[in-house]
């Protein structure tokens, strides 16, 4: 045996596991596995520019502002043509950058929305095996890894002022997506300013594209917030926000269990957990940050209320948890760290530009994202802020970043960006 080259192997391994992200994951969903913003990666990038340690940039056809998600070697975008009609699922190398194929899903009727808004707004999810996407219009498609589709689903009639924005989650063997838009009869003005009936939670058979449940929100008000999963004393429950009320469904039939009233209405920010408390924002009316005790059932706004704080409250970025705190960014580049047992604010500090994307966290660093030129600001996640780098790529941002094997994903109006080493062959 020729030992001198079987250490030599070993020493080979050793380093590229030393070099390597400890722990390599998947980013399948909005906001991650969790729909937190959480990656447990380590040694991800700190620094770079729109030339600097960038593994690829690649032009992404179309308009929209749905976030990359990441499964093995292939990373999703959606998009439309730039009128809206023609809806697309994108598959890009995580290697090469190279788009492997742009499956065009169907097309859709435009309708009115805000322009600050896109038709693509909504941030696909993967199992693995398919992926799923749902556009402007409400319709929801499965996509398989080799561009074919699986099924769609046009018995969704959705219309919102606002335009749509809340991205699906899938749960076991399910794809629920909420459906909170608003009268496009004559006065619009039902179900954005006038609370309406016709919003609902939607689970549908991620097999076969049908109906399994729908979950009704009763009145409530207009709304582009994800829903997230929260367990309590060994059950699960979806927990999704309207424009004013949060709500927890059961996700075995979509009962509704518990709600709480929370003013206002086109809210943004998705929902938030941890340690038996669900975090929400309540958008651009009355702007509040509330926690919420999980336990409860029927109307628990007197009862389940933990706290609430009007100062830092984002307009459009999610919370971020990371205990024992809660972060936020303002649209105006305000960041505030809060406790996120009492609400009582830890620091507050400006980082300066517009944000619409929410922030992330990995290896005890905060990466947030500014819109007007896509710079990401590092800080450190502490007592107090710490930036450890600005990085500007020079291009519009509202997508939120993606974290994979190594790398971070960022999506501008015009391309997709590969950020750190060339992943590996």
């Amino acid at each position: 045996m020729n030992y001198h080259l079987v250490n030599m192997l070993c020493i080979s391994l050793l380093l590229s596991v030393c070099v390597s992200p400890l722990v390599a994951e998947d980013w399948s969903s909005f906001r991650g596995p969790t729909g937190q913003g959480i990656s447990s990666e380590t040694n991800l990038p700190i620094k770079w520019s729109n030339t600097d340690n960038i593994a690829w940039k690649t032009t992404i056809p179309g308009e929209g502002w749905s976030s990359p998600v990441v499964h093995g070697d292939h990373v999703f975008v959606t998009s439309t043509t730039d009128d809206g009609t023609s809806c697309h699922v994108i598959c890009v190398d995580r290697r090469s950058g190279n788009i492997r194929w742009n499956t065009r899903v169907f097309e859709q009727q435009i309708r009115k929305k805000r322009n600050e808004n896109s038709h693509a707004t909504p941030t696909p999810t993967t199992d693995g095996r398919h992926v799923y996407a749902v556009f402007s219009g409400g319709r929801m498609v499965a996509v398989d890894f080799d561009g074919e589709i699986a099924w769609t689903n046009h018995e969704i009639k959705f219309y919102s002022h606002h335009g749509l924005a809340a991205s699906p989650i899938l749960y076991r063997d399910l794809v629920i997506m909420p459906y909170d838009g608003s009268s496009d009869g004559d006065n619009n003005k039902v179900g954005w300013k006038i609370p309406w009936g016709d919003a609902v939670l939607l689970a549908v058979d991620k097999a076969t594209g049908k109906i399994r449940w729908r979950g009704k929100r009763g009145l409530s008000r207009l709304a582009h917030v994800t829903p997230n999963v929260l367990r309590h004393k060994g059950a699960d429950q979806i927990v999704s926000g309207a424009g004013d009320r949060v709500q927890g469904f059961d996700p075995t039939d979509g009962r509704l269990i518990w709600s709480i009233y929370s003013k206002g209405e086109g809210v943004t920010p998705s929902i938030v957990v941890g340690d038996g408390l669900v975090f929400s924002c309540s958008g651009f009316e009355a702007p509040t940050i509330r926690a919420i005790r999980a336990g409860g059932k029927g109307d628990v706004t007197q009862s389940h209320m933990a706290w609430e704080q009007k100062k830092g409250v984002p307009s459009l970025a999610s919370l971020l948890y990371v205990k024992p705190n809660i972060y936020s960014v303002t649209d105006t580049g305000i960041v505030t760290c809060f406790r996120a047992a009492t609400g009582d604010i830890a620091w507050q500090d400006r980082i300066g530009g517009k944000h619409a994307a929410s922030p992330i966290y990995a290896d005890g660093k905060i990466y947030f994202l500014t819109e007007a030129d896509g710079e990401s600001v590092v800080i450190e996640a502490g007592p107090d802020l710490k930036i450890l780098a600005r990085n500007r790529i020079d291009e519009k941002c509202k997508a939120s970043m993606a974290v994979s094997q190594g790398n971070l994903y960022i999506r501008s109006e015009q391309h997709l960006f590969c950020i750190g080493k060339r992943p590996a062959d």
